[in-house]
């Protein structure tokens, strides 16, 4: 298997953390007799060899290595190998299958039924956490890649050398392990250069192929097959559409269908829904799951993801297929949840709410009914279920409120047992706080009153509005006690400052004070905190008076922007404010986008109307994000739409993320901006939602749709 592997020079080679000397030990790694070993190693080419779908150099010399493991009879966990192969074959060539819905499977946030890996608890709550512009120039970065560039290259050469390999998976369709035997399929459809003695093979294999698991494989690589080749696309087609009835077993059928969606939807029955429903529950009755090998999961990416898996992981792919086919096909997908969620099986509703996190992040549409259905599993004796549909429940924030009375009830019986003593918010009081029912009050209450406050806790309160109101003295109580110098000092305060400030309680300015001029020296420590205490201060607006003459201190530092915003709310001191403003706004269009002092002084109105130079060449600049931002101001101080339309309608053309801002100033304006109405319209008129993308999502990107969506019928209710 490794003959020749040390005669590669792999220290002259890299991969995504630098010198590739350890290939060799992660390649034989695959091959250990340990599973806990394997599962490390395999692990460990996802993460630096083929990190995030990436192909090296060391990628390129590991693709016969890996090809001599997959071809070895008896060695343990192929299939991975198999499926590795494959990603590095189609890396930067995917055939556009998925449409980004999440089911539990793959998803960061929804498959562990929590925060996203990169610990989004801390900040996810945060309103500012995802600036709605924060990535708003990502569509001004075109693609500069020259059709030389090494990374190209390194793609093109590694799917022709999987492609010449080939060959392989026609044996491994056969092999005597049925992950081998799941995983070869697809490999085979995606890089053997005959389809239709792929197809003749497929085909045979359906017939004879004992494993229900790999049958399935089957049928989806027929689809694929169908959509990749389209010489032989209509061959396949007529094969799904024989496996679509009976004396098929449900399983295959639905899996046919979910593949007819994805290659040929006038084929599809008339009753789709119902023919799926009826399948899927006599499916759940006659059940009998794949099992895979038993494993001993190791720390690492690939153990979390086998842990965390649905009950029915086969039903999860089953269903999630049919669902990404029929995309905006809405009606359908939301009856189809319903008889999803009304069945007897628990692991079938489970899949369900996870299926339904795509439908809510992607499409807008009448997601009541579908909602209260979700928030009824929150009394189900299932834990997993429970957990999924808090998870999903968490990120629709007012589109939550179907299931309020559900979540309610979770958060009075105190089921969660991590809930005292966490150091994480419980999760249905986060969401029961997120669609701003006043419900949560009394249980956060008991828990600002607890030793440990969570540091997410005070962002959950901004959502609540004047509801919160009582908290307020609680959450002062609390900022007291924030130490003045430590490593946690920002993290502890800022939640507790921005839910203060959100309910304007200028009682806390000694408070905020002790802090300002309390923290550390240290600018890493300090200035994230300062620009959190003058925000703060800024919000509690003339009653923070006393905190004036620590704002002037600040005007000079790096929060001049912060504080002159703040000195402007409480003071009204367009003298002192402007010139650090001015001073952050560049004398060029170009040079770094500075959105925050436009907005700044867009705020202050007529007042900063010395700013309106700088502005005017700010809108000029090569960002969107700075141009929109700039202005908005220009309207704000001088209420000329002239310069202000046509860069809304370039922008909200170029970059979705700009809508938000844009339809704020829209509103503003009032009938002056009738000239880009026409853009308001098509916006509502629109099904999809406006930050829907492929490979990812937002934790506020349904909050941020339902506000732009807020704001369009606004913008039109007064024109």
């Amino acid at each position: 298997m490794f003959r020749g592997i040390d005669e590669v020079d792999w220290a002259s080679m890299e991969h995504a953390y630098g010198s590739a000397a350890d290939v060799p030990e992660l390649l034989r790694g695959l091959a250990s007799p340990l599973p806990q070993e394997r599962e490390t190693a395999l692990d460990g080419m996802y993460g630096a060899v083929h990190h995030q779908g990436d192909v090296y150099d060391s990628t390129l010399a590991s693709i016969p290595f890996l090809f001599a493991l997959a071809e070895h009879p008896g060695l343990p966990d192929r299939g991975g190998i198999v499926e590795l192969l494959a990603s590095i074959g189609d890396a930067d060539d995917a055939d556009g299958d998925g449409d980004g819905d999440g089911d539990g499977d793959g998803d960061g946030e929804d498959a562990s039924g929590g925060a996203h890996a990169s610990g989004g608890d801390e900040t996810g709550d945060r309103p500012d956490a995802e600036d709605s512009e924060g990535s708003a120039d990502s569509a001004d970065s075109a693609d500069s890649a020259e059709s030389g560039d090494p990374a190209e290259d390194n793609h093109a050469m590694a799917r022709a050398a999987v492609r010449a390999r080939a060959a392989v998976f026609l044996d491994l369709v056969t092999d005597g392990d049925p992950e081998v035997r799941r995983a070869a399929p697809s490999a085979l459809v995606r890089f053997h250069g005959e389809p239709g003695r792929v197809l003749t093979l497929l085909s045979e294999r359906l017939r004879d192929e004992p494993e229900d698991g790999v049958r399935l494989a089957l049928v989806e690589s027929l689809g694929l097959l169908g959509r990749l080749h389209p010489v032989s696309a209509a061959p396949a087609v007529d094969r799904l559409v024989a496996l679509c009835g009976p004396p098929h077993d449900p399983g295959l059928r639905l899996a046919a269908l979910g593949q007819l969606a994805a290659s040929a939807a006038d084929r599809l029955p008339g009753d789709l829904v119902a023919t799926v429903v009826a399948l899927l529950h006599t499916r759940s009755q006659r059940i009998r799951p794949y099992r895979e090998p038993v494993r001993t999961s190791s720390d690492t990416l690939i153990g979390s993801l086998r842990r965390i898996r649905p009950a029915d992981e086969e039903g999860a792919r089953l269903l999630r297929t049919l669902h990404q086919a029929l995309g905006a096909r809405t009606d359908d997908r939301i009856a189809l949840l319903k008889g999803q969620l009304s069945s007897e099986n628990s692991a079938d509703r489970c899949n369900a709410v996870w299926m339904s996190a795509g439908l809510f992040r992607e499409w807008r549409a009448a997601h009541q009914e579908t909602v209260a259905l979700i928030g009824e599993q929150l009394g189900s004796d299932d834990e997993r279920l429970r957990a999924a549909a808090v998870s999903v429940l968490e990120f629709l924030f007012t589109l939550a409120a179907p299931a309020a009375d559900r979540l309610a009830s979770l958060v009075a019986s105190g089921t969660d047992p991590r809930a005292q003593g966490a150091t994480t918010l419980h999760r249905p009081l986060r969401a029961l706080a997120r669609c701003g029912d006043a419900r949560a009050v009394p249980a956060l209450a008991e828990v600002l009153r607890r030793p440990t406050v969570p540091n997410e806790t005070g962002y959950a309160i901004g959502y609540l509005g004047p509801a919160a109101a009582p908290l307020a003295p609680l959450l002062r109580e609390r900022l007291a006690e924030v130490p003045l110098d430590s490593p946690d000092t920002f993290h502890r305060a800022a939640p507790l400052l921005s839910a203060l400030g959100s309910l304007r309680y200028a009682q806390a300015v000694p408070e905020v004070l002790r802090l300002l001029h309390g923290t550390s020296r240290e600018p890493q420590l300090r200035n994230p905190l300062v620009g959190a205490l003058a925000g703060a201060l800024g919000a509690f607006g003339p009653e923070a008076r006393e905190a004036v003459p620590a704002l002037r201190d600040l005007l000079a530092g790096e929060n001049a922007v912060a504080a002159a915003e703040a000195l402007w709310s409480v003071d009204g001191d367009a003298e002192a404010a402007l010139p650090a403003l001015l001073a952050a706004l560049p004398p060029e269009p170009e040079g770094g986008c500075h959105r925050t002092a436009a907005e700044a002084l867009g705020r202050m109105g007529t007042a900063a109307a010395p700013a309106l130079p700088r502005l005017r060449r700010l809108a000029r600049s090569a960002e969107t994000g700075a141009r929109t931002a700039a202005v908005c101001a220009l309207w704000d101080i001088a209420g000329d739409p002239d310069p202000v339309l046509p860069v809304f309608r370039d922008a909200w053309r170029r970059n979705p993320y700009t809508r938000r801002t844009i339809g704020a100033c829209l509103v503003r304006m009032g009938g002056a901006g009738t000239p880009v109405h026409d853009l308001v319209r098509t916006e509502l008129a629109s099904s999809r939602r406006h930050r829907a993308r492929a490979g990812g999502h937002g934790s506020h990107d349904v909050l941020d749709d339902e506000l732009l969506l807020r704001d369009c019928r606004a913008v039109l209710e007064a024109a």
